[in-house]
């Protein structure tokens, strides 16, 4: 099976903003962290991560397009409070998307607990820093196992 793991805005950030929060790893060793984890190989899991809310939308719609994931993780940052955008992209597909989030989203701030992506994903995962990427692998893993 092949992934695509979707880091939205601020992201290239981590390890660098709000340690206490979110960690001293950077996103390139997180990633490199998933796929030791994972012990898959280059073509099982690509990475992306960008800043602009309408690249991760065109990100979804190639994804689908082209028909060459089976499932995607999806850490949009802040955009999952408010992106009706990334929301319709995701409705848009037929690809199964895990909303992930390292932080446990409904320990933090009031506007941080309620996302507008969670109603069209497979699945949410929150809370458990780099685990949260395993967590939803593992979760997407299992459902596409059982449909097939």
């Amino acid at each position: 099976m092949k992934f695509l793991i979707i880091n939205g805005v601020n992201l290239n950030l981590t390890g660098k903003r709000e340690t206490s929060v979110y960690g001293t790893n950077t996103l390139e060793e997180i990633n490199a962290y998933i796929r030791a984890y994972c012990e898959v190989g280059e073509d099982s899991v690509e990475f992306y991560q960008t800043n602009i809310e309408g690249e991760i939308c065109n990100k979804l719609h190639e994804a689908f397009l082209e028909k060459k994931y089976d499932g995607i993780l999806l850490n949009a940052g802040a955009y999952t409070h408010y992106s009706y955008a990334i929301r319709d992209a995701i409705s848009a597909i037929d690809i199964p998307v895990v909303e992930v989030h390292m932080s446990n989203v409904h320990a933090r701030e009031e506007f941080r607990k309620t996302s507008v992506l969670s109603e069209v994903c497979v699945g949410t995962v929150c809370g458990f820093g780099a685990g949260s990427y395993i967590a939803g692998l593992v979760g997407l893993c299992e459902m596409l196992a059982k449909n097939e």
